[in-house]
Formats: C-alpha cells, sequence, structure tokens
C-alpha cells in the first residue's frame, strides 16, 4: 500500500495555558499535514466513543502498550472518531489516557475521504480499522472486514494493538 492520507483539518480542544476555570481548554486547527508529515504514525479508528469494545479494549490497549510501539520506531499514536472534540476530551479522561492523542473528525470529512465512512445508528461513523503511516503515506492498513452500511455487529479482529505491533516488528 503506499496511499496519502487524506488533507483536512482536525478541529480540537487543548488545553490552554492562560484559561482558567472549569475549563480551560481553546479551539486548535490542527492538519493532517501537522498529524503526519516526517513522523512515523500509528491511527487507529473506531465507530463510537464510550461503547464497550472501544472502552474495554480498543482503546486503552494501544495506551497501555504505547512504550512497546514507540520502541518500534513510532512517533505518535492517534485515536479517531467521528466524534465531537468536547466527547473525545472527556472520554480520554473517564478512561485516564497517558499517551494516545485523540484526534475528533467531527464531520467525518478524513473518514469519508479515507473511504472508511458507513452509516450506522442514528449517522455516519468510521469502520474500525488501524493504520500504520510514514511522512503521510499509509504503509498498512488492516480495516475489519464486512464493512457496510447499518452493519448489524461491530467486528474487532485486526485493527488491534497486537496486530500493529506483530505487523510493525516484521
Amino acid at each position: 500500500m503506499s496511499d496519502k492520507v487524506p488533507s483536512v483539518i482536525f478541529k480540537t480542544r487543548v488545553r490552554g495555558e492562560s484559561v482558567g476555570g472549569r475549563s480551560p481548554f481553546i479551539w486548535k486547527d490542527i492538519s493532517t499535514e501537522e498529524v503526519f508529515s516526517g513522523k512515523n504514525v500509528v491511527i487507529f479508528s473506531l465507530a463510537a466513543v464510550f461503547t464497550e469494545t472501544s472502552s474495554r479494549t480498543h482503546l486503552p490497549d494501544y495506551d497501555a502498550k504505547y512504550e512497546e510501539l514507540k520502541s518500534l520506531g513510532v512517533d505518535e499514536v492517534y485515536c479517531l472518531s467521528v466524534s465531537a472534540p468536547f466527547t473525545m476530551l472527556q472520554w480520554a479522561k473517564n478512561l485516564g489516557l497517558k499517551h494516545i492523542k485523540m484526534l475528533p473528525d467531527s464531520h467525518g470529512n478524513f473518514t469519508r475521504l479515507m473511504g472508511m465512512l458507513v452509516k450506522k445508528g442514528p449517522g455516519e461513523v468510521s469502520w474500525r480499522y488501524s493504520a500504520h503511516v510514514i511522512d503521510g503515506e499509509i504503509k498498512q492498513l488492516f480495516a475489519e472486514t464486512g464493512m457496510m452500511d447499518d452493519c448489524p455487529d461491530d467486528p474487532f479482529e485486526c485493527s488491534d494493538v497486537d496486530t500493529m505491533i506483530s505487523y510493525l516488528k516484521k
């Protein structure tokens, strides 16, 4: 595989050092170039935050094995979901994440251009996948099988951290 990641702007919330109060966060636009240029990145995407598989296994396992990914040459690990920045931020706090960077794809622009946007429930979500990206070029994509709109189940066989680690060790 040798495709480039799509070029989009992510609307994110980051801690504003000069902002006080209960919500000391500011808006920050982050481009895909900022995320991927000159870096060795693992990105994984999931359909929805605060769901069982995503909260119990998918995201926590990537966070737990972050140091192992780093030892294999990965610079950054991102979790992407077609979700609002506020929701992604609160989910990360709720899970007590230490390492993974959250990437809200609020309108699904990145996900759509990746060819991974599906209809499920009340809206559009990302199909579950993981990718290894070097300098903006997709080196490997692990997409769950059975991709379709309104899929009756939530496959989780190949986008997990152990599959990514096995691939990176080759």
